[in-house]
């Protein structure tokens, strides 16, 4: 006999901010991390599912561990004896069965991705309208704005409701904090919650009458300063920016002048415009030295972040890899630059005597923790080089060795260097979370979600971000005299950050008691007025887009290499697969590169695998990799942003394939075939 399902116990706040949900009616929780915003959208969905006539329950998260977490430790627990639960991610082969798996389940939980994918799809298996669901579940709603996938859904939504088109969802979305969007004013932090009200179709609930219940479970962890003096002095962060001065001098003056400081953002941001324009300019000079320039400001942000031989590293991998794809003078110069200086950066970054203090401060902080109790800790780190940087320091670090500290790395799933795959991803947190190691050095994907009980520090470290994500960092430290720690450099731009964050969750909670004042008529007007501008605002961008596609022929549009500028291929020589691969389907394209090592991924896909790299034959580009269709077919998939388009107009770098400005025809198997290998009788 199967045991009974899981009693679902809601706490008195919980209870509270369910009301709205359990009417029907659309809300959105509003609970601070380790509030219980999922144990109550699984009570909604039980009591959904209990009393809707075909129910049919769609929860959407926006990180992919999260997919198994809810299924794992809540809606399948709870839920599962008696509702058929289908649990969906990017590395399940039953995506691409996603609207036949809808049909035969009562409740499926996936990335919204999967679920815009399906709403796009014209496949019969895939397929899916939003109608065809009776609840809409949207985990950390609140990145329902701009050009999110959420808000590419809701979009949907709010514009089939501003129509009258057909029965709609109820939506129910949780958050620990709507945010200001980076206002600093109230009246303009009240327009931001107000637009998340109106993309969710949704009013904002949180508790009134249990805040002390609320207060008990969620304590918050005490936060502390653990800032360091500037650095004395800095030999080998010096030596890097004299080379930069030295690639200034190489360019025409007029453009270095133009450049911000060295070693900040603003200065990334400067020559990331610079390379664009020496592209558009047909000027190889300029667009080689902003790319080295870039590596080399990477490099000075890494020595301010890690340690200086992380940031010797970086640039050493980067020359290495260039050694062979020397074209022109410029090329030498810069290449030669690097090495007649590689000795010495060598020895100034192995001088401990200008090590970055930041480190050792970051190291007393974890001894601090580790050395008198059994701890779990989170370091959070800007990027997935600096997660990496971060493991190698502890895992070279004698004292934290001494005190049994065991780190892993968690990153964002992906194919780069520094990315995870998804198992990797899952067996990662659940050995943190199992105790198997006792620090998780993060990006950013650890922040929301992540459910570690026995966490008692949190440490973010060189971060830059906004007042949700310090909340989010902060409600990881879930045990008991938990620390929250802010390492940054005094009077720098981390600190003034984190200083400026905390106004700003201090604003978030006046403005969302703005808007739950209003009365019920004036909301409703509110929300009426902003979604009929965000319809409008739809409707006009989705013009543009396919205005913008339809600016010029595939035949006035040639593809340049972005590295050498060698023209490869005619915009009529580019069909697109699933809206997703662009592929080059003209034999005599192959000339124009080279192959190298065999791709592998870890999932497999319905009609495609992936073959080896290809690279510009000239300078060595990265071009993207070759594509097995169908088991027939191999074919270049290209990466656009490693080419520019040479238009009537003039040259257009482009980051995406949404952006090229013609219009590229679907791939037709049967046509190619038959065209490529006349041959083949395909009657057969």
């Amino acid at each position: 006999m199967a045991s009974p399902a899981m009693e679902i116990t809601l706490r008195s706040y919980q209870e509270e901010v369910v009301q709205t949900a359990l009417k029907g009616e659309n809300s959105i929780i509003w609970l601070p991390t380790g509030g219980g915003k999922t144990r109550a959208a699984v009570y909604v969905a039980k009591k959904h599912l209990e009393n809707t006539a075909n129910a049919k329950v769609a929860v959407l998260v926006n990180k992919v561990h999260l997919v198994d977490q809810h299924y794992d430790k809540e809606f399948s627990p709870y839920l599962g004896k008696q509702y058929r639960i289908k649990a969906i991610s990017g590395d399940s082969g039953d995506k691409d069965l996603f609207g036949c798996l809808v049909k035969d389940s009562d409740l499926v939980i996936c990335t919204a991705q999967i679920l815009e994918n399906a709403l796009n799809s014209t496949e019969e298996e895939k397929h899916v309208d939003l109608t065809d669901f009776t609840l809409l579940v949207i985990d950390e709603c609140h990145h329902t704005q701009k050009e999110s996938v959420y808000n590419k859904i809701m979009g949907r939504y709010v514009e089939k409701k501003v129509r009258k088109e057909g029965k709609l969802p109820q939506i129910l979305g949780l958050t620990a904090s709507p945010g200001t969007g980076g206002n600093k004013s109230l009246d303009k932090a009240v327009e931001h919650v107000l637009q998340i009200c109106a993309n969710l179709d949704s009013a904002l609930v949180s508790t009134n009458n249990y805040t002390p219940a609320l207060k008990k479970v969620v304590p918050r962890p005490r936060k502390q300063y653990d800032i360091v003096e500037k650095r004395d002095l800095d030999p080998f962060g010096d030596h890097l920016k004299l080379m930069m001065s030295m690639i200034h001098e190489f360019m025409p003056s007029t453009v270095s002048r133009s450049l911000r400081e060295m070693g900040t953002q603003e200065y990334e941001a400067d020559v990331v415009e610079l390379e664009k324009a020496g592209v558009i300019a047909e000027n190889r000079l300029i667009a080689q030295c902003a790319l080295h320039l870039r590596q080399y400001n990477d490099a000075l942000l890494i020595n301010d972040t890690v340690r200086m031989v992380d940031a010797f590293n970086v640039l050493d991998e980067f020359y290495n890899s260039r050694k062979n794809k020397l074209l022109d003078g410029t090329d030498f110069f810069l290449q030669g630059l690097f090495d007649e200086n590689h000795v010495e950066l060598k020895q100034l970054a192995s001088d401990a005597r200008y090590e970055n203090p930041k480190l050792a401060q970051l190291q007393l902080t974890l001894l601090q923790e580790f050395s008198k109790k059994t701890s779990r800790g989170i370091i959070f780190s800007k990027t997935r080089r600096g997660t990496h940087c971060l493991y190698d320091w502890v895992n070279s670090n004698h004292e934290l060795l001494k005190v049994k500290i065991s780190a892993s790395i968690l990153t964002g799933t992906g194919t780069g260097a520094d990315h995870m795959n998804q198992s990797v991803q899952k067996r990662t947190i659940k050995d943190f979370r199992e105790g198997f190691h006792n620090l998780l050095i993060s990006t950013s994907v650890a922040e929301e979600g992540l459910d570690i009980p026995e966490c008692n520090l949190v440490v973010r470290y060189g971060l830059l971000t906004n007042e949700i994500a310090q909340q989010q960092a902060s409600g990881r430290a879930r045990a008991e005299n938990s620390v929250y720690s802010v390492v940054a450099e005094e009077g720098g731009r981390e600190l003034r950050r984190e200083l400026t964050n905390e106004y700003l969750e201090s604003l978030t909670s006046k403005a969302i008691d703005q808007v739950q004042r209003m009365s019920p008529r004036e909301f409703r007007i509110k929300i009426s007025e902003l979604q009929q501008i965000s319809v409008l605002i739809r409707i006009q961008a989705e013009r543009k887009r396919d205005e913008r596609k339809q600016r010029y022929s595939p035949a006035q549009v040639q593809l340049q290499c972005r590295g050498c500028f060698l023209h490869v291929c005619s915009g009529e020589d580019i069909r697109k697969i699933e809206n997703s691969h662009h592929v080059n389907i003209n034999p005599e394209f192959k000339r124009h590169y080279r192959t190298g090592g065999q791709v592998f991924l870890e999932k497999t896909f319905e009609d495609w695998e992936p073959g080896r790299v290809i690279n510009c034959s000239k300078c060595g580009k990265d071009w993207g990799l070759e594509i097995k269709f169908k088991r027939v077919a191999i074919l270049p998939c290209l990466k656009i942003k490693n080419f520019s388009l040479n238009t009537p107009r003039g040259k257009v770098p482009c980051k995406f394939w949404k952006d090229v400005e013609f219009q590229v025809t679907e791939f037709d198997l049967t046509d190619y075939m038959t065209n490529h290998f006349p041959d083949l009788d395909l009657d057969d």
